[in-house]
């Protein structure tokens, strides 16, 4: 199988991922680069930011003409991770490409026990709004998920959606089309400081890869109107999982 068609399947899936759940799609992305498409962690890493922003850019569109964005909060929720996703970003590219990879196994495999599990929030049970969430608990962890989006290149979805459910009470789907905006914007930081350091990038593998991954987003979304949230999460999350084993036993090998 060429690099050429790994790269394509591989943004397909991520941009389902990603359409599909507002989260998922950068810790698949990652491995894929680094594993199949031989991408070293620190570029693999980069170019995942590359791709995440372009998909979550074009999902962010999309919930936004439907209502299903809530800029106030997914704004102060991402200004909070805008200094610490670029803080964590210029500080990754020091770090030993084992230790990297251990880490990115790490978060993968918590990643994939969450979607294997998933769990009922308030804002899911209630549907309330961002209104009664203090301001100084959004900002601790919109700070937080920016310093993980900025250290092991991932958007944070996976993260982002609970968090905007079990911390800012919103509904779950407000959660999904504000995520990708906090996604964006996070990854943007993180990635104007790694571009300040030379990485070399294979971009005849990242133009089809993030090519897919759009247009799979658009699937996504199609696709999670059709199959409940719970069931897509369990096979991105098997998926995921299988990942982050291999993935931390190469690191530690």
């Amino acid at each position: 199988m060429t690099a050429l068609i790994v790269a394509l399947v591989a943004g397909a899936v991520v941009g389902l991922a990603l359409g599909g759940l507002g989260g998922g799609g950068s810790v698949l992305a990652v491995p894929a680069l680094i594993y199949p498409l031989g991408f070293t962690p620190a570029a693999a890493t980069t170019a995942g930011l590359l791709i995440v922003i372009a998909t979550s850019l074009s999902g962010l569109v999309a919930h936004a003409r439907e209502g299903g964005v809530r800029w106030r909060t997914g704004g102060l929720f991402a200004a909070a991770g805008i200094v610490p996703a670029a803080v964590a970003g210029a500080l990754s590219v020091r770090v030993p490409a084992g230790a990297l990879t251990a880490g990115f196994a790490v978060l993968a495999a918590v990643a994939a026990v969450r979607m294997l599990r998933p769990r009922t929030g308030p804002g899911q049970r209630a549907g309330t709004d961002a209104g009664s969430a203090p301001a100084g608990r959004v900002a601790r962890t919109g700070a937080g998920l920016g310093a993980v989006t900025g250290f092991l290149g991932v958007g944070g979805g996976f993260l982002v959606v609970p968090a905007l459910v079990t911390v800012v009470a919103l509904p779950m789907t407000a959660a999904v089309g504000t995520s990708l905006l906090v996604i964006t914007v996070n990854s943007l930081a993180a990635l104007v400081t790694r571009l300040a350091t030379p990485t070399a990038l294979d971009w005849a593998v990242i133009a089809p890869f993030t090519a897919t991954a759009v247009l799979g987003a658009w699937d996504g979304r199609r696709l999670a109107a059709k199959v409940s949230t719970a069931a897509l999460q369990r096979i991105f999350g098997a998926a995921l999982l299988a990942v982050a084993v291999f993935m931390l036993i190469d690191a530690v090998a």
